[in-house]
């Protein structure tokens, strides 16, 4: 039994096959018995960072409560579209103010002493217009894995997994079943 944070980047509030595959995800983790909440990005309210002092200061109530999520998981899923190459805006600004000093780490940035983050796993789920074979190899995932590596694991958080949905707009009914299918699976195994 874990207990599983997943955090919905999609920006839209309208059903897309992210919504879809988080909640495969999610019903698959529930039947095998994990505990599951779920952050929707695009329904929290909160400001763009613009300032540093705005960044090391107190946290808006909506981001405070997705730090009492984040923090009572052990294991996270982020489920996001691919946007011009990256995450969606709304997202990575919610992750600015999420992952703020005291909260995700100690110390000075680059110079961390201690991570409260540490001994949780991610997996990340991404979809995407282009097929994921050319995200990987043509790309080489350049955004999936810098998020990784400069966001996920930075604060501490490993083993850091992920998922490439490619050509999304053009699935068939029968691939998008497959997938739904497959995060199902990575969710009852808390994967």
């Amino acid at each position: 039994m874990r207990r599983i944070c997943l955090i919905q980047g999609h920006p839209s509030r309208d059903n897309h096959f992210c919504h879809a595959l988080a909640q495969a995800y999610m019903d698959g983790a529930r039947t095998a018995g994990h505990d599951v909440r779920e952050i929707r990005v695009a329904e929290l309210d909160f400001p763009l960072l613009r300032e540093r002092a705005d960044w090391e200061g107190a946290p808006p109530p909506a981001i405070a409560a997705a730090q009492r999520d984040f923090d009572w998981a052990e294991h996270l899923v982020i489920v996001y579209p691919l946007w011009l190459g990256a995450l969606p805006a709304l997202l990575k600004a919610f992750f600015e103010q999420l992952l703020r000093p005291g909260f995700a780490f100690q110390g000075k940035v680059g110079e961390a002493t201690h991570l409260p983050l540490r001994g949780r796993s991610a997996r990340t789920i991404v979809t995407m217009g282009m097929p994921g074979i050319v995200y990987r190899l043509w790309y080489r995932a350049h955004t999936l894995r810098a998020f990784e590596r400069n966001v996920l694991r930075f604060v501490g958080i490993k083993p850091c997994r992920h998922s490439v949905v490619g050509q999304v707009e053009g699935l068939s009914e029968l691939a998008r079943a497959e997938w739904l299918g497959h995060l199902r699976s990575l969710g009852a195994r808390a994967r």
